[in-house]
C-alpha cells in the first residue's frame, strides 16, 4: 500500500520582499524573511531574518536561549561572536554558526564594514522578539540593556549574570 501523496506548499521569497523592521530608527537591521501565509506558522517550527549589522554595532547582552536553536550564515563581512567560558570567534563571509538551546551567546560587529548574516529560529517564535524591539524603537523608546533584557525574558531568553 503506498502512502497518499502530501498536498503541501512550498513557500517562496522573492528576493526585496518582506517585512523590514528596524531597530534604530532609519537604519533598517533586520529583515524579515517570512511572508504572510507561510505554511510553517501553523506549527511555529523554522523562521529564518536576514539581520544588517552597521559597522562598530554592539549587539545585545550576553545572553542563552532556554526553548530555542538558532543558526547563523554570515553573507558578507565579518561577525564577531562572544562565547562565555571561551575566545570570540570572528565569523566570515561563508561561516556557518549554530548555537543550541542554552549555549551562552551574542554577536557584535566591531569592524569598520556592515556585516550580515542569515539567521534561524527554532521553534520560530523568537522572531516576536525583534518585532518587539522595532516596535519599541518606532515608540523612540532607545534600546538600552535594560530593556533588551525585559524583551529578551518574554521570550525565554536568559542574560548571563556577571
Amino acid at each position: 500500500m503506498s502512502q497518499p501523496i502530501p498536498n503541501v506548499p512550498i513557500n517562496f521569497v522573492p528576493a526585496k520582499t518582506g517585512d523590514v523592521l528596524s531597530l534604530v530608527p532609519s537604519t533598517p537591521i533586520i529583515t524579515r524573511m517570512r511572508p504572510s501565509g507561510l505554511n510553517l506558522l501553523v506549527d511555529n517550527r523554522i523562521d529564518a531574518a536576514e539581520l544588517t549589522i552597521p559597522p562598530r554595532t554592539l549587539g545585545p547582552p550576553l545572553h542563552w536561549h532556554e526553548m530555542h536553536d538558532e543558526t547563523f550564515l554570515v553573507t558578507p563581512g565579518t561577525v564577531r561572536f562572544h562565547r562565555h567560558g571561551s575566545d570570540d570567534l570572528d565569523a566570515k563571509t561563508g561561516d556557518y554558526v549554530v548555537v543550541g538551546v542554552r549555549a551562552p551567546h551574542t554577536f557584535s560587529n566591531p569592524f569598520d564594514v556592515e556585516a550580515r548574516f542569515f539567521n534561524t529560529f527554532t521553534p520560530a517564535f523568537y522572531i516576536n522578539y525583534f518585532k518587539l524591539l522595532s516596535q519599541l524603537a518606532d515608540e523612540g523608546k532607545p534600546l538600552s540593556p535594560g530593556i533588551n533584557r525585559q524583551a529578551m525574558a518574554s521570550f525565554a531568553t536568559l542574560p548571563v549574570k556577571k
